[in-house]
């Protein structure tokens, strides 16, 4: 027997869940699938984006950048706009690699993401 691995979620770590739901909400532009105060999940076309709140369960969390979600928008300029009524801090401005623009912005949690949008002739 061959072992398949598919990568299907992923969760970030949250200080507060309330206030981190509400920010993905909008930065998502989607409702939470399930809100829960340990776990949120964010179903994305069948990729679980979660949220885990560490402190419910007295798990030791050091926050930084060494795991970065990277989520694909459509539009740059419309996630700018969106980053900026979020009054998120960018912390990788806005660069050209390769045939993409990237960008990564800090969350309401302190989590360090990537965005990134193909550059399209």
């Amino acid at each position: 027997m061959n072992l398949t691995v598919k990568l299907n979620s992923l969760y970030i770590c949250v200080k507060n869940m309330k206030r981190a739901i509400k920010f993905y909400e909008t930065f998502l532009g989607q409702r939470v699938t399930i809100n829960d105060e340990i776990f949120s999940i964010f179903d994305l076309d069948g990729f679980r984006f979660c949220l885990f709140n560490h402190n419910k369960v007295s798990e030791e969390v050091i926050y930084g950048d060494n795991c970065l979600p990277s989520f694909e928008v459509n539009n740059i300029h419309i996630l700018l706009d969106r980053l900026n009524k979020l009054n998120t801090p960018i912390v990788f401005p806005l660069t050209k690699i390769n045939n993409n623009y990237v960008l990564e912005f800090k969350d309401s949690e302190g989590n360090d993401i990537e965005v990134y949008s193909k550059i399209t002739s």
